[in-house]
């Protein structure tokens, strides 16, 4: 069900992260922050804390030793919630200025970018959005989130990386497999 599309984010993040020679690559690691040949999770249960003592059942996208990983690739948005679904989670007034978060009267913006900040602070880890560069919506929605976290330590372990600039640490016969099938080029190359 992961890849109902063959286009979808999650497919590029395994055909990118399950590529035989990337786990010897220092250069793409050093990128991400983590240390060369960590394996990826997919689909990474992260258990983000509610008031009542459970925790949601959602899933990152992918998680990569100390850091979790939302990808974004030919979907439109990070869809909204109604504020009552953020409200029960048990961290959401520590973590955010909630009166400075996107939101319409009813919902919050960017559900799964709260989500996963959320994700993060429970976790103690950094968090990273992999983007389309040719997507500058997405990297202001996520902005517009970033400035709405309060804790200063937990906002400095939120990133935000382009799968153009990931492309240009990869090896030239994954990169080219990237520019046919998902139209992604590396900065490089985009600017022979």
């Amino acid at each position: 069900m992961e890849l109902d599309s063959c286009v979808s984010s999650d497919a590029l993040l395994m055909n990118i992260f399950c590529y035989p020679r990337i786990s010897r690559s220092c250069h793409f690691f050093n990128l991400l922050g983590v240390d060369p040949g960590t394996a990826p999770r997919f689909g990474y249960p992260a258990r983000v804390p509610l008031i009542n003592g459970k925790f949601d059942r959602t899933e990152a996208d992918m998680r990569l030793g100390h850091l979790l990983l939302e990808a974004k690739l030919t979907e439109g948005d990070f869809q909204r919630a109604p504020k009552r679904v953020l409200e029960t989670y048990r961290d959401f007034h520590e973590v955010f200025d909630r009166e400075r978060l996107p939101q319409t009267e009813r919902h919050y913006i960017s559900y799964q970018l709260l989500r996963n900040v959320l994700a993060a602070h429970a976790l103690q880890c950094s968090f990273c959005v992999l983007l389309d560069a040719r997507r500058p919506d997405l990297s202001e929605s996520w902005y517009a989130v970033i400035k709405c976290v309060k804790p200063l330590e937990l906002r400095s372990a939120l990133r935000v990386l382009t799968w153009q600039e990931l492309a240009e640490t990869l090896p030239s016969r994954l990169r080219a497999f990237l520019a046919v099938k998902y139209g992604i080029e590396s900065n490089t190359r985009s600017r022979k």
